[in-house]
Formats: C-alpha cells, structure tokens, sequence
C-alpha cells in the first residue's frame, strides 16, 4: 500500500501552518511502516502531483476556516470533500483542488482522499502556533494514527 501523509500551510504565519507542524509531530513522535510516507508540502499546490499521483491514499493535514472553537478537528473524506470545494475551509484549497483535479484528468487521482483539519485562532505573522492550534495539532496526530491503523499501516510510537 502507498500512503501519503502531507501537511500543508505556511509556517510563518501562527495557525495556518498547522498542518506541516501535524506532520512534524507525527514524524518527531512514531516510526512509520514502509509504504507510508510523510511530506511538508508548505503551500506547493501543483508542484505536488508527482508526489501524490497513484497513491492508495492521500492524507491531507491543514488549516480548516470552520464554525466552531479554534483548535476543532475536522475530517473529510472522499466524496465528502466536495463540500470542501464548494465552501472556503482551507487557504490551500484552490491549490488542492486543482492538484486533484489533474490528477483525475490524467487517471492517476489517489483512490481514498482524507482530509484532516484544525480550526485556527490566529492567522498573524509568527512561527508558534496559538495553544488551540498546538491541542488541535496533537489530536489531529492521534487521529492519523488511528486513521493508518485502519489502513493496516499502524505507525509505532516511538520511545524518547
């Protein structure tokens, strides 16, 4: 099996790099199976359909513009993603959506696409997320795990 774990946003401004700071925690805390890769794909957009093409799974880590407390975690999956799509959740959604698209059009979309995201508090220039963001990122960590758990690609935790 073939899973991408990528964590978009960009790291400069607080909450919005939620998602590289998800992949970050997760690679910082568990060793991963082989066929599971993990990337911080910062807010590349097209420049990641190589990357992602034919994968078994696409796992998505990002910021979500949600209703709801700061640091909720939101989970989409598959046909569910539409909505995404049709509502601004993500400040990286174009830059998905497109990703996708094309890979669609080329025959080499990911079958499962899941989506997991945390509402942000604060959007302003720095590098630390809000304590909201950082709650959301450790439960958004867990929820990854369970979801490679469910794939038969269970990740170990690593011992510090």
């Amino acid at each position: 099996m073939s899973i991408l774990v990528l964590g978009l946003g960009n790291i400069l401004l607080s909450d919005e790099g939620v998602g590289v700071r998800i992949v970050e925690a997760l690679d910082a805390s568990h060793d991963l199976p082989d066929g599971v890769e993990l990337l911080d794909g910062g807010t590349s957009g097209m420049d990641l359909l190589d990357m992602v093409a034919d994968r078994d799974c696409l796992i998505v880590a990002d910021a979500v513009n949600a209703d709801g407390p700061a640091g909720r975690l939101i989970r989409l999956e598959n046909e569910n993603i539409r909505m995404l799509f049709e509502t601004r959740f993500s400040p990286h959604q174009l830059g998905l959506s497109d990703m996708l698209a094309a890979l669609c059009l080329i025959d080499k979309a990911p079958r499962r696409v899941v989506i997991i995201g945390v509402v942000p508090q604060n959007l302003s220039l720095g590098l630390e997320l809000s304590p909201a963001a950082a709650d959301g990122r450790d439960a958004a960590v867990t929820m990854i795990v369970d979801e490679l758990t469910r794939l038969g690609a269970a990740p170990t935790l690593r011992l510090q």
